[in-house]
């Protein structure tokens, strides 16, 4: 629909500029010494405003031609001619009104319609009709970017619903079936510890499934979760797997992506603790220095791992959600060393306002 018809406001609008164009053109008439002023106010104002209405037809000339379909050629022939074709009905107008105003045979009503007058009239109403192309082609842009913008952020939830919808299918089909087969095992020799591996269990999945689908989580949330996957793993591993949270008390409400740590950690146990005998510590680290939000997660690894126990995949994976979510305001690294393997996250600060 033609914008500046949409609501009354701007038809008003509208209608004001064309009424002061009326006014300017009045004033052009007095100046030039074709009629007096009350001549020409009544001449020059209604067949403004009947231009503002012809002129509203502008947007559909302009809207003929997408801007990605335009030539230099294409857009001079169609918009010219249009242009030249509605200056000329206005002047034919403005004569039909000029012989209505004579029909009163008042000194104040009429002005001395000349050639040399009409062709004056047809080059402004030429002109004002380019000028509402114009405008209209700006209306029509800035429309085709608003819907471009609704379309990317469309695009954007999609995706990320999308992301979120992997994540819930991505907590590691082997960190479950290991689970179920320690509770059997535990369900014989430690009744106790399979109900308690249970409800952790129960959790851990009933907090994944409710913090996967908000867009961003407290980093105490997913610390909350991370503990109910250690819980977890803790009775698998016992005594092998020690975890140590060093979280700043500024960062605790900080807002992160959900599930942003965990596979952190699941990817520790699996390619870190799991292989060394004795097993070894998990440390957990998180700092603000505003404006950013620093986060880091280091295990031991077995100097004798083949090199292909990890590919890397799920770490370049999280490299690309954080630049989707945050664009070169995110920073995912990592290093190893013999003993050490180091994850660092850096995200910007941002603060819940609850």
């Amino acid at each position: 629909m033609n914008p500046i018809l949409s609501n009354l406001r701007h038809i008003s609008l509208s209608y004001a500029i064309w009424l002061l164009v009326g006014c300017l053109l009045a004033a052009l008439l007095v100046l030039t010494n074709s009629s007096p002023w009350s001549n020409a106010l009544l001449f020059a104002i209604p067949m403004s405003l009947v231009f503002g209405g012809v002129a509203a037809s502008a947007y559909y000339v302009g809207r003929s031609l997408p801007l990605k379909n335009r030539r230099f050629f294409m857009v001079t022939g169609i918009f010219g001619g249009a242009a030249l074709l509605y200056g000329a009905i206005w002047v034919l107008l403005c004569f039909l009104w000029n012989k209505i105003c004579g029909l009163f045979a008042e000194n104040w009503a009429g002005i001395d319609l000349n050639q040399h007058l009409a062709g004056v009239l047809f080059i402004c109403g030429t002109l004002l009709y380019l000028l509402s192309i114009l405008v209209y082609d700006v209306l029509l842009a800035l429309d085709n970017v608003r819907q471009a913008e609704r379309r990317e952020a469309a695009s954007e939830v999609m995706a990320r619903d999308a992301e979120l919808q992997v994540l819930r299918t991505q907590i590691n089909p082997h960190f479950l079936f290991n689970s179920l087969n320690s509770i059997s095992a535990l369900t014989a020799i430690d009744a106790a510890g399979a109900r308690s591996m249970t409800i952790e269990l129960a959790q851990f999945f009933r907090q994944t499934l409710a913090l996967s689908e908000k867009q961003k989580i407290l980093l105490h949330e997913e610390i909350a979760l991370c503990n109910h996957f250690l819980a977890i793993e803790k009775i698998r591993f016992g005594k092998k797997l020690q975890v140590q949270i060093e979280l700043d008390v500024q960062a605790e409400n900080c807002m992160i992506p959900p599930m942003l740590l965990q596979p952190l950690l699941e990817n520790a146990i699996k390619h870190g603790i799991r292989d060394l005998v004795d097993g070894g510590t998990i440390l957990v680290c998180t700092k603000v220095r505003a404006p950013w939000l620093y986060i880091a997660i280091e295990n031991p690894v077995d100097i004798q791992a083949s090199p292909a126990a990890g590919t890397g995949t799920g770490l370049k994976n999280l490299q690309a959600r954080m630049r989707s979510l945050y664009g070169d305001k995110s920073r995912v690294e990592w290093q190893a060393t013999e003993e050490q393997f180091r994850v660092e996250i850096t995200l910007p600060l941002e603060l819940s306002n609850a």
